[in-house]
């Protein structure tokens, strides 16, 4: 049976609901300009209404036009994310956008600008994240297989947070966050772990359905 298909615009429109709601907390931890929560929330919008624009398109169309129009923005997160989407753009070409590898899109969008890794062997994080939301199977070893250290080094995030008492989604989250390239300001992490969690929540809800 095929996966169903992401409406990106449904997608973002939800992160622009947490964003909003968590604002003034951001701005709060942002001690420089104290604008990033005001800075996302329009960082955000922008994609939306740009998926809501292009919604007849290719989802690799879709994340272009979002990328453009976000380049034209002044603040230095617009120009990450902008950087991520077209990264996006580029790997999605000719893909849909489903439940089964919405997490590589993820992945992307906070890697700042650099391609995800692929799901493989010798990636076991993305294998976990995937499997764990629902959307694929674990993929299976290679000949040489993965021994302790790899596995280790790779889910260091997504174990200590499990060992610490999170739930799967807070785990991912972290692991998320720890892969990230966002930045390591505290407004930035807090910001990624928000952008993180929504769309997690959202693929899992999908995947589950």
């Amino acid at each position: 049976m095929s996966q169903p298909q992401l409406d990106l615009a449904s997608l973002f429109g939800q992160v622009v609901g947490t964003l909003t709601e968590n604002k003034q907390q951001l701005n709060k931890a942002d001690t420089h300009n104290g604008d990033h929560g005001d800075n996302m929330v329009e960082i955000f919008s922008v994609i939306t209404e740009a998926m809501e624009t292009k919604r007849d398109a290719a989802p690799s169309d879709q994340l272009a036009y979002a990328s453009q129009l976000l380049k034209q923005r002044e603040s230095g997160s617009a120009q990450v994310y902008s950087q991520s989407l077209f990264q996006a753009a580029q790997d999605f070409q000719g893909q849909s956008v489903t439940s089964g590898n919405a997490i590589q899109l993820v992945q992307t969008l906070l890697g700042g600008g650099q391609p995800a890794p692929k799901a493989t062997a010798s990636d076991p994080v993305g294998n976990l994240l995937g499997s764990l939301l629902g959307g694929g199977q674990p993929q299976q070893q290679a000949d040489d297989g993965l021994d302790a250290g790899d596995l280790l080094n790779a889910g260091l995030a997504f174990l200590s947070a499990k060992q610490s008492g999170d739930t799967n989604m807070e785990a991912m989250v972290d692991a998320v966050v720890a892969t990230s390239n966002m930045g390591s300001t505290d407004h930035r992490s807090q910001s990624t772990a928000l952008v993180a969690n929504t769309l997690l929540q959202a693929v899992s809800g999908l995947a589950n359905q």
